[in-house]
């Protein structure tokens, strides 16, 4: 058998699977030279009857845009009933009755919530400047935590947070959804069969073209200081007078917000570390700017950035560059590539495409080559040397299989990662995305944003997931 043929057998029994390695040799070579699809099966989850005490009451702690999402996927978990929510702005409680229920209770104090016996868990998704307060509060007064991305709002939170899971045991969650996503399983599953060979670069990116986008949201008619608790907002950010653009679009503030950075990269961080089981880079450099949207807003909307990941006994040594672009006319999306010595895969927003072309161990002659310089006898010789110490193989394998993997239709990682918090909840399964993991996706973020601003590189542990 020639090596060509063996080299995609293998690739062909790891990627694929046991039900297509067991089927005809030519079968598999031609539907891998075409190109193949194939479904992922969903996660089975076992159907259970939960009475009243295996009940799990949440409540919101800033009903927003994510506060809103995140309770559409909670309460469709068997066993969860949504008991209270917080927010500042009246009209977004009013739209919790509206929705949930008017015997919702409400208030616009978020210790009201945590005071209230009837409330086992709480998702907090207020702006990011509020994170490590209330997930810490919550936690000491015995609530579980669902808090979205990013952890923290600067970095030098993230160990109280993590020390207040470590006291009271309590479960907590980052909301980055990515991490329970059966395609980051998969892509972490085909890492580690080795047939993308030695991992030396990632690539990743998420791009956006819209104002909407750019976070340029709505402002309801009646935002006003009798609707809005203005003060309270504030919080521990410098005292300013109330705006209900800085209130309503609050990530364009760093005041408030960690930008472009906290909220798009550390989902491709989640991503990237939960793939390849790693604890993140040890070196950060970022530059970018304000192109476009000079909206009074004091953050980038286009980073580029490049990372160092030092060799650790679950990956080798890489490199990452990544980038968000708020000014994408090319609507190019979005995309997570890994790409090793002998191929790569690119993960898209439903799908992973795997491609293989096994770099040759002989080094090969003419063509773009030196060789063609040398004298015909040279040619001669060194053609003769050539063969005794490389034996005749194919030089390539470019012609290797490509193999597409896509999500089921309608399927949702939200739905996921939300099961993942009530099962730990419940059942007392592990977390993938506990503090600590999520400050190791935070933190680099972060200091992505440090690096920008200060001009410089940023050296980060990631054991600790503290700069250094």
């Amino acid at each position: 058998m020639s090596t060509s043929k063996s080299s995609r057998r293998r690739f062909i029994k790891k990627a694929v699977g046991t039900a297509l390695a067991t089927s005809s040799i030519s079968t598999m070579l031609m539907a891998g030279k075409k190109g193949q699809t194939i479904e992922l099966a969903p996660v089975q989850q076992e159907k259970k009857i939960y009475g009243a005490n295996d009940q799990v009451n949440i409540a919101v702690i800033g009903a927003g845009i994510m506060g809103f999402t995140n309770l559409r996927t909670s309460v469709q978990i068997p066993g969860v009933k949504l008991v209270g929510a917080c927010d500042l702005y009246t009209g977004r409680l009013d739209r919790v009755k509206e929705v949930y229920g008017r015997e919702i209770f409400t208030t616009k104090n978020y210790q009201e919530v945590l005071d209230r016996k009837d409330v086992d868990a709480v998702i907090i998704a207020t702006s990011d400047h509020w994170h490590d307060r209330i997930s810490i509060d919550a936690m000491n007064k015995g609530k579980h935590v669902y808090c979205e991305k990013p952890m923290v709002h600067k970095l030098e939170e993230g160990a109280a947070v993590i020390d207040a899971q470590k006291k009271t045991g309590k479960v907590f969650q980052v909301g980055s959804q990515w991490v329970s996503s059966i395609l980051t399983e998969k892509t972490r599953q085909i890492v580690e069969s080795g047939v993308i060979g030695d991992l030396v670069l990632v690539e990743t990116y998420i791009d956006r073209h819209s104002p909407n986008g750019a976070w340029q949201y709505s402002i309801p008619t009646d935002a006003k200081a009798g609707t809005v608790d203005w003060d309270r907002f504030l919080g521990n950010a410098p005292k300013v007078a109330y705006d209900p653009v800085r209130f309503f679009r609050w990530r364009n503030y760093q005041d408030y917000g960690t930008g472009i950075a906290g909220d798009l990269f550390v989902h491709l961080f989640s991503r990237l570390h939960q793939v390849l089981s790693s604890k993140g880079p040890n070196r950060i450099l970022a530059t970018g700017g304000l192109r476009y949207f000079k909206d009074g807003r004091d953050v980038p909307d286009v980073i580029v950035s490049v990372y160092d990941y030092a060799a650790s006994d679950k990956h080798p040594a890489f490199n990452l560059q990544m980038r968000v672009n708020f000014v994408d006319g090319s609507l190019n999306g979005d995309r997570l590539r890994l790409v090793g010595s002998d191929g790569a895969i690119t993960m898209g927003w439903d799908t992973i495409k795997v491609e293989r072309n096994k770099m040759d161990k002989a080094p090969g002659y003419g063509g773009w080559d030196s060789y063609f310089t040398f004298s015909e006898a040279q040619q001669k010789e060194y053609e003769k040397w050539y063969k005794a110490h490389y034996p005749a193989e194919k030089m390539s394998v470019a012609d290797d299989p490509i193999v597409e993997y896509k999500a089921p239709e309608k399927y949702n990682a939200d739905i996921d990662h939300h099961m993942s918090f009530y099962d730990g909840i419940r059942e007392g399964k592990p977390i993938k995305e506990d503090a600590l993991f999520g400050m190791r996706a935070a933190g680099p973020a972060l200091a992505t944003n440090k690096s920008l601003f200060e001009k410089k590189i940023i050296n980060w542990d990631p054991e600790t997931a503290r700069l250094v």
